[in-house]
């Protein structure tokens, strides 16, 4: 007999290969960071801002190899961003006022007061532009933490925590595209736009093609990229344009599948060669037509993307951008690593759990099953850990200056890691005191 739990949802599956992905997002953090005060160190630097590109007569495009992981895999990155957006709000943990009251109220909380909190604290104009780096909550990092805490955690926090972060996500997306961006080509975002409003036509008309996707998308990479606005923003337009119905429905399938079983089974009979007849061959072409048909395009390259995002991408941009030099030539400013440290650990604490309280209180929101507002200010901690977005957009607001860079990245770090601890310890006893309680 089969348990329902051998069948995982998409969110499980989403979590399972998240909380995986934390954990070597982990050590490429700290083999970054080993290497960058390594005698290893001028080697691991100069590794990341090695030119690589292409260059013609009236074309060029030459980048460190730091920006192409940062403006071209990281577009990646963010593509699969956007197909879990668009899932979640049309069909997942976001698609009705009820599901999506609380993550919203969390996520806005989230958002707004560790933004403020750092604009407070700030004293220096020089790296008021720092704000958006509190923003956002590291979803694999989060799920990675609760993972240590086993069978224990409430399936329905951890969906509370990734549909907060990924509302988190979008929201600093909407940031890097408003605030981080340069001088802005209209011309080329006109272009782009064309582009992608086929694309959009092409989805509503459930007419997808991969290859297509996959040639304009690389020409709407290139004209963001030209245009000045970051593009990375173009991996989350594109995936607005992936259809998310399917072609052909269950039923269909399964009639069309019937079909096929029949004449296979009775062609076995007329064919005992160790070979397929040509009818066989059809059919079975025919099959995976079909099958392709009845997956949901949005889902199927979701399905695809999700471990390269998660096992290559992720942990070679942590690689790549979570070094820092511990040398005693090294300047620090600790004021700005202090006020990130903050900002991401007591402002998501506070802004989380008071927004959700208000959401609570107002009776527009209501706590998850299985779960109570103690396991709710738990998750608010643990959002802290702001790891990969925070080094994003820590690496667009400070591009110009190290100094500023290198102490944002102590700053994120040390306050995704006092996060991650304090989240895990308050977890850990409230989940603890839980099952004692249920044991008596």
């Amino acid at each position: 007999m089969i348990k329902n739990k051998d069948f995982l949802s998409p969110m499980q599956k989403f979590i399972k290969a998240e909380s995986f992905s934390g954990i070597l997002l982990f050590f490429a953090m700290a083999l970054a960071l080993i290497l960058s005060n390594s005698p290893l160190r001028d080697f691991y630097n100069s590794i990341w801002q090695y030119e690589i590109g292409i260059k013609s007569d009236n074309f060029s495009l030459i980048k460190p190899l730091i920006l192409w992981i940062n403006d071209g895999l990281m577009a990646i990155f963010f593509f699969l961003i956007g197909l879990e957006i668009k899932r979640e709000i049309l069909i997942g943990e976001l698609n009705s006022l009820k599901k999506s009251s609380l993550p919203i109220f969390a996520a806005i909380g989230g958002m707004l007061v560790p933004l403020s909190l750092y604009l407070l604290l700030n004293n220096n104009p020089e790296t008021i532009n720092g704000w958006g780096i509190s923003m956002a909550t590291d979803i694999a990092f989060t799920l990675a933490i609760l993972k240590l805490l086993g069978n224990r955690v409430p399936i329905s926090l951890k969906i509370f925590l990734t549909a907060f972060a990924i509302i988190d996500d979008l929201g600093a997306v909407l940031v890097i595209a408003l605030f981080y961006t340069g001088t802005i080509s209209w011309d080329l975002l006109l272009y782009a736009g064309i582009l992608l409003a086929i694309l959009y036509l092409l989805s509503y008309l459930k007419m997808h093609s991969k290859i297509l996707l996959l040639l304009f998308g690389i020409v709407i990479w290139v004209l963001f990229l030209k245009s000045g606005i970051h593009p990375t923003i173009a991996g989350i337009l594109l995936a607005f344009a992936v259809p998310i119905r399917q072609r052909i429905d269950e039923f269909t399938y399964a009639e069309k599948l019937k079909e096929l079983i029949n004449r296979l089974t009775k062609s076995i009979n007329t064919n005992p060669l160790p070979v397929l007849t040509k009818k066989q061959i059809e059919d079975i072409d025919h099959l995976e037509d079909w099958t392709s048909k009845v997956q949901s395009p949005l889902q199927q390259l979701e399905h695809r993307l999700h471990q390269w995002v998660a096992y290559l991408i992720m942990p070679i941009f942590a690689l790549a951008n979570a070094g820092i030099s511990f040398s005693g030539e090294m300047a620090v400013d600790y004021s700005l690593a202090v006020n990130l440290a903050i900002a991401l650990f007591i402002g998501k604490t506070v802004g989380v759990s008071l927004f959700s309280f208000l959401g609570i209180k107002l009776k527009i929101a209501s706590i998850p099953k299985q779960t109570n507002f103690k396991h709710i200010v738990g998750v608010a901690i643990l959002s802290g850990v702001g790891f990969t977005m925070s080094l994003f957009i820590g690496s667009l607001a400070f591009a110009d200056n190290d100094i500023f860079m290198n102490s944002a990245k102590i700053g994120i770090i040390i306050g995704s890691v006092v996060s991650g601890i304090i989240g895990f310890l308050v977890l850990n006893s409230l989940l603890k005191n839980t099952i004692d309680s249920d044991e008596e």
